[in-house]
């Protein structure tokens, strides 16, 4: 995981407690290469998680993750997935906050793959005199709960 999805994923937690689910709808939109065999990602659904516990919620039961044909009005509370595939996309992750009135858009766009090497990195350097344990991408960045 990259830093910066990281950051993401407590950005939109932040987001999804602070906007009330009655006026708010969450989408999550997200693009990768053509040859990419999951979908969504696991990046995709970790912010839907991070969304979903904002939320204080459970994501399965709440997530929709295909539209097709004539699906009825979006349920209140419902997590939307919405996945693209094509070309050399690396990774672009964004999730919506729709308002009636407006939107907020959270995002995160890999233009290279070496940030992740970057990221393990970065990671390596602050565990090095860390106790051993289970530690994240947020204790990294000094964000964990």
């Amino acid at each position: 995981m990259s830093l910066g999805v990281a950051l993401l994923g407590v950005l939109v937690r932040q987001a999804a407690a602070a906007l009330a689910a009655s006026d708010w709808d969450i989408e999550v939109l997200e693009m990768h290469h053509g040859r990419k065999i999951d979908a969504p990602s696991g990046t995709a659904l970790l912010l839907g998680e991070e969304a979903a516990k904002g939320r204080g919620v459970a994501l399965a039961p709440n997530a929709v993750k295909a539209r097709d044909g004539h699906t009825g009005p979006r349920k209140q509370g419902a997590i939307g997935f919405a996945t693209l595939r094509g070309g050399g996309a690396i990774g672009e992750h964004s999730v919506i906050f729709a308002g009636e009135s407006e939107m907020v858009t959270l995002s995160h766009r890999a233009a290279d793959r070496s940030l992740f090497a970057h990221g393990a990195l970065t990671a390596a350097r602050w565990a090095r005199d860390k106790q051993p344990g289970l530690y994240s991408m947020l204790d990294v960045l000094g964000l964990s709960s």
